[in-house]
């Protein structure tokens, strides 16, 4: 399973790059918002940083602005890829900018007929918001396995990248039921190395070296 980074925090972003843990990132209107940054040089930047795919949402309502604006954000970077709502609108917009060989990345999926019409449209990505959902008090990773079974049925080439990710628990139900691709804020992927037991083993193991005396340098 590939790891995007959903956020801008462009310092953090480098680092955890750096470490090669990182394949992509994604980012919306409200991450563009909390940043105070023009979103051009945001993309920009993070396109430069990371390798992999850099998602840039449109802000339209209407396919032809939208297939314009897509146009606009995927002429900032060859890895950069269009964010769409999952409206009809958006889903003209997909197959217009899918055509002219553009990355799209349909967001708000909500629903497995969604997905069906996302691979239909020709979408890179389809974007299930599993943490959303979890909060009408339905079961969020139910749907990925939902969009799984039906892209593996009919040899779908769409990939599903799970967004709203809220705990380190919903990052290992994405592999276990087999998502492409989780989006993980960046306060969560952080938690992704931490373990109780960690912590304590390492200190016991500390301890005990340091009453031996010994040095490896």
């Amino acid at each position: 399973m590939q790891l995007f980074l959903d956020g801008s925090d462009i310092n953090k972003i480098r680092k955890y790059c750096e470490l090669g843990l990182i394949d992509g990132v994604t980012t919306n209107p409200s991450i563009i918002l909390k940043s105070g940054k023009n979103m051009i040089e945001v993309i920009s930047e993070l396109a430069g940083i990371v390798s992999g795919s850099v998602s840039a949402e449109v802000s339209a309502l209407d396919s032809d602005t939208m297939v314009q604006e897509g146009i606009k954000l995927a002429e900032i970077a060859e890895n950069v890829t269009v964010k769409l709502p999952i409206t009809w609108d958006g889903l003209k917009a997909c197959k217009t900018l899918s055509n002219k060989g553009i990355s799209v990345n349909m967001t708000l999926c909500f629903s497995s007929s969604q997905a069906l019409l996302a691979a239909k449209a020709g979408a890179e990505y389809v974007s299930p918001f599993i943490g959303r959902l979890d909060d009408l008090n339905l079961e969020g990773i139910d749907l990925i396995s939902d969009i799984k079974l039906i892209y593996s049925n009919y040899k779908f080439s769409t990939k599903i990248l799970a967004a709203s990710i809220r705990t380190v628990n919903h990052v290992k139900q994405c592999a276990c039921f087999g998502a492409d691709v989780a989006t993980i804020p960046l306060d969560i992927f952080e938690k992704l190395v931490k373990h109780p037991l960690t912590d304590s083993g390492l200190s016991q193991f500390t301890a005990d070296w340091e009453k031996t005396g010994q040095s490896i340098i």
